[in-house]
């Protein structure tokens, strides 16, 4: 009888990308994934150790498989990601059930490590250097089948005051430009039409290998694949976006006119104490460089509250700022102490209430932004790749260029003919239902 599998996969997308390499290896050796890793002999709960909410769920998803072991409906758990490469000698000792923790070094034997534990061998801790990580090989891909990501590098080198990443997932690393093309290559094969690029910072892949930044020639080498109707990048670093990249994407027809840039906040001396850049004014004539040469350009970003000694008044200048740009996405959280970083042990640690007070603050003036963005759409007609039906409502919905996927919101519409995920078609906006933007097909 062949031993079935299941793979949770917690956090961010590169976090996937592991979790789809890892089921690759497994199905390669013989196992038999299954979807719903509650009804498998064994669990592999791929973790994101991140912020403290992202333990908590990683924690509280580990002992619901615990207690299916406890009562004999699993043979195995197996904890790996980045939980159990930050937290190696702790988590056995709280949670003794589990039968290996896998850092990420031996995430490439995780098909022996889960044979032994089925033949009945005491696993425990498997340890390997970070840096052994795969960053190549196939994988069995979890998304949607007509988008994929595409991991162009691991780990981060920026070093913020706030972050964790650096010391869970080691420093920046760019994979070899045509390893990366050749995976590509291999997605646009499977029938992938629209690519997310990601990294822990993309506008700094190449540096490493080449010196400089090569992610404008990157993109640019992407857009020569066939296949891809969308090619979307995540995670740009403000200091990092050149007159280069933009006319890049401003020129090929492929790269969605959507940039993600996390800039945290836009108080110059907040930002230095993160180990950040830049203040209000640079960022400012950032965002309107952006507009100016992409005019459809989406701004998405996210924002830190609460940030060791951030004062009223500088929460006051985010909330100006926020007014003032009017992101087309943004989200906010509450800043999050997190051990072994600097910041968590700076002076000034504010309350938390207060904290999560200014996220509010800040996330309810997104909304009315959104809705008064939203407002301006309505009569105007965008291309839209179907994500599915939705039964309840009974109508279709997906997402336009300006969305990221498991990110940003849908838009959900009405069409007189069938549809089936993946396919693209022109919807005429015509009303707003709780932020969500409704439409119909143009026939």
């Amino acid at each position: 009888m062949s031993i079935r599998v299941g793979m949770v996969s917690l956090g961010c997308p590169k976090n996937q990308v592991d979790a789809e390499q890892m089921m690759f290896r497994l199905r390669d050796f013989g196992f038999e994934l299954i979807e719903d890793a509650a009804l498998a002999d064994v669990a592999v709960i791929n973790t994101c150790g991140f912020i403290q909410s992202a333990k908590e769920e990683a924690i509280e998803t580990i002992l619901e498989f615990l207690e299916l072991k406890k009562e004999g409906r699993i043979k195995g758990v197996i904890c790996t990601g980045c939980l159990a490469e930050r937290y190696r000698d702790q988590i056995l000792e709280q949670l003794p059930g589990l039968d290996a923790v896998v850092t990420l070094g031996k995430d490439g034997e995780i098909a022996e490590i889960i044979e032994d534990i089925v033949r009945g061998k005491q696993s425990g801790l498997i340890e390997g250097d970070k840096l052994d990580l795969p960053l190549n090989g196939g994988r069995v891909l979890s998304t949607q089948p007509f988008y994929a990501y595409l991991k162009i590098a691991e780990g981060c080198s920026n070093r913020c005051t706030y972050c964790a990443i650096p010391s869970i997932r080691g420093d920046f690393r760019s994979r070899p430009m045509e390893e990366v093309l050749e995976e590509a290559r291999g997605l646009a094969d499977k029938g992938v039409t629209e690519l997310v690029v990601i990294a822990q910072d993309t506008t700094r892949y190449g540096e490493d290998i080449f010196g400089e930044s090569r992610l404008a020639q990157l993109l640019t080498e992407l857009c020569k694949i066939e296949g891809f109707k969308w090619i979307r990048t995540l995670y740009f670093y403000p200091e990092r976006i050149t007159d280069e990249l933009l006319d890049v994407i401003a020129r090929e027809e492929k790269l969605v006119k959507y940039f993600d840039i996390p800039i945290q906040h836009c108080n110059g001396d907040v930002l230095r104490r993160m180990n950040r850049h830049g203040d209000r004014s640079t960022l400012a004539a950032l965002m309107t460089k952006i507009r100016e040469r992409i005019p459809d350009a989406t701004l998405r970003t996210t924002l830190i509250t609460g940030f060791p000694g951030e004062t009223a008044e500088q929460f006051e200048e985010l909330a100006e700022f926020v007014n003032e740009i009017k992101f087309d996405r943004l989200g906010c959280f509450a800043y999050s102490p997190e051990e072994d970083t600097p910041a968590a042990s700076f002076p000034d640690q504010i309350p938390e209430d207060e904290k999560q007070r200014r996220a509010d603050i800040i996330m309810e003036q997104q909304m009315f932004i959104n809705d008064e963005l939203n407002q301006r759409k309505l009569g105007s007609e965008v291309e839209i790749v179907v994500e599915g039906f939705d039964r309840y409502a009974e109508c279709c919905f997906g997402r336009s260029a300006a969305d990221a996927p498991e990110i940003d919101g849908k838009i959900f519409f009405t069409t007189p003919r069938k549809l089936t995920a993946g396919d693209y078609v022109k919807v005429k906006l015509t009303d707003v239902l709780d932020c969500d933007l409704l439409g119909e097909v143009v026939e």
